[in-house]
């Protein structure tokens, strides 16, 4: 079983904002994925996924334990309800895979290149996503809690009801961010490079900004509140 030394609550910044846990998966020896397709429900330990070919096939339900998934096609997979505990996803790409009400619980997703992925009711727990550009993220009514995104690009990601906590932004761009009806507590966005909120401006009270992103996210704030500025 991989070994998990995760990072501690401490206050980010002296803000009194707390941190999020990260994962440090370890994994021990692996055994290589012999194919023959994913099967709903299925139960895999301690394997390594290299360059897997998983197009359209229905993991559904599946436990991957102590698992490696490099650089796997993930096109149109459905992996709802699946569980990824203890594992590292490196390299993985795809559209339109399905991962909702899926379960992650210390993984790490590194260089990801995925567009359109469902994790819609998914739930996420000390995950790390460092690297890639993931396009159009379904995360509505997702629970995270101890989640850092490190390094990505997330274009027109949509947290609509998700419920955010000790949520970390780091050195990353993000674009047309939906906060609608989302709860966030103990959000640090300071340290995205580039934050653009299209909707739930409302919403980003448990959040914590800098002062050159209120700045820029000035106008929108005024426009939301009908508040005209002018000379």
């Amino acid at each position: 079983m991989a070994r998990r030394a995760a990072g501690g609550t401490g206050v980010a910044g002296g803000t009194g904002v707390k941190g999020a846990r990260r994962p440090e998966v370890r994994l021990p020896p692996l055994e290589p994925y012999g194919g023959g397709g994913l099967e709903p429900d299925g139960d895999y330990d301690g394997l390594e996924f290299r360059d897997a070919e998983l197009t359209g096939q229905d993991g559904a339900g599946a436990r991957f334990m102590d698992c490696a998934l490099k650089g796997c096609a993930l096109d149109e997979t459905r992996l709802r309800h699946a569980r990824f505990l203890d594992s590292a996803l490196t390299g993985v790409r795809g559209v339109g895979t399905d991962l909702a009400e899926a379960t992650l619980r210390d993984v790490e997703l590194t260089d990801a290149r995925l567009g359109g992925p469902q994790l819609h009711g998914a739930v996420l727990e000390r995950v790390l996503i460092r690297g890639g550009k993931i396009d159009y993220l379904n995360l509505r009514t997702a629970r995270l809690r101890d989640v850092v995104f490190e390094g990505c690009v997330l274009v027109e990601p949509d947290f609509g009801g998700a419920r955010l906590e000790r949520v970390e932004f780091v050195d990353c761009a993000l674009k047309g961010v939906d906060l609608h009806a989302a709860t966030l507590t103990d959000v640090d966005l300071r340290g995205a490079a580039s934050l653009e909120i299209s909707g739930g401006l409302d919403r980003l009270s448990g959040a914590v900004i800098s002062t050159a992103q209120l700045l820029d996210l000035a106008p929108v704030l005024a426009m939301e509140w009908g508040i005209r500025v002018e000379g």
